[in-house]
């Protein structure tokens, strides 16, 4: 059975996503920082049949990191590896000449710096898997975003917009790879490429894991490396980053999952993705 590991998977995206997997027969690796969410949701995932090791702690510690890839290895090994834990910095948020920089640093290391340490805790397994196809890419995917949302809802994505050409630069003479090896899925937000008043910090550690993975994807063309704006969400991220909006009318979790389902299932190219239809006139971001 594939296995995979996902952060924040106590509740919103991470849980939802957890349970479609367990419903496909993926053993699973789950860590939240409260354990008793984090067992409620263990027991239902079991409840498909699958195996699962619950890890109760922060991504933004060292030892935890690697207790989350021991399990995954005592499981098989590993083949999808979901960054998916965030922090806002603040709460609720605050513009820029408020913003508590241990706050900002606080986001930093848990949608930054934890993310890379997991990867590289976790590089040998994802190298190892041969659950996804053997495919030969060099560069991040540029275009249309065929995988994610409807047809008509696709978006244009260059991971280099500030090169002049970027289908002429560098890259383009890098070798072919043919290989296989599993996946990095990372949630982003489109708070990583607009400005909206208040969400500069988050934004800006948003911003910088969208560099981080694209980075990520050339030095690692054998693994599929995807960063996906999931799109407008009723979670409690977004009522902590929000209080005073009404949040009811915003999509569930459960609603982006196919989206990201549709990754693996087409072996989708590495490269930025986006999850839902553009937001309606004057929504904020995810």
């Amino acid at each position: 059975m594939p296995v995979a590991i996902i952060t924040g998977a106590s509740k919103g995206l991470g849980r939802a996503l957890a349970g479609a997997l367990a419903r496909r027969g993926w053993d699973l690796v789950v860590d939240a920082r409260s354990a008793g969410p984090l067992e409620e949701a263990a027991r239902e995932l079991r409840g498909a049949g699958v195996r699962v090791a619950a890890l109760p702690g922060d991504v933004t510690d060292g030892g935890h990191r690697a207790a989350l890839v021991a399990a995954a290895q005592g499981l098989g090994g590993l083949d999808l590896l979901v960054n998916n834990a965030s922090a806002l910095g603040a709460e609720p948020l605050v513009r820029l000449a408020d913003q508590s920089l241990a706050g900002l640093r606080r986001a930093l290391e848990v949608n930054v710096v934890a993310p890379l340490g997991l990867v590289q805790e976790a590089l040998s397994l994802l190298r190892s898997s041969s659950y996804l196809p053997s495919y030969e890419e060099v560069a991040p995917y540029r275009g249309e975003a065929p995988y994610i949302g409807d047809a008509e809802n696709g978006i244009a994505y260059d991971p280099y917009p500030n090169s002049e050409n970027s289908q002429n630069t560098s890259l383009s003479d890098s070798p072919t790879y043919v290989a296989a090896g599993g996946a990095v899925l990372t949630i982003s937000s489109d708070a990583a490429v607009e400005a909206y008043p208040t969400w500069g910090g988050y934004g800006a550690a948003k911003a910088a894991l969208d560099q981080q993975s694209a980075v990520l994807a050339v030095e690692e063309p054998a693994l599929r490396v995807w960063w996906v704006d999931p799109g407008d969400m009723r979670t409690d991220l977004y009522a902590a980053a929000v209080p005073d909006d009404d949040a009811s009318g915003r999509p569930l979790p459960e609603t982006v999952v196919p989206a990201l389902l549709r990754l693996l299932d087409h072996a989708a190219p590495s490269g930025r993705y986006t999850a839902a239809a553009p937001a309606p006139q004057g929504a904020g971001p995810r």
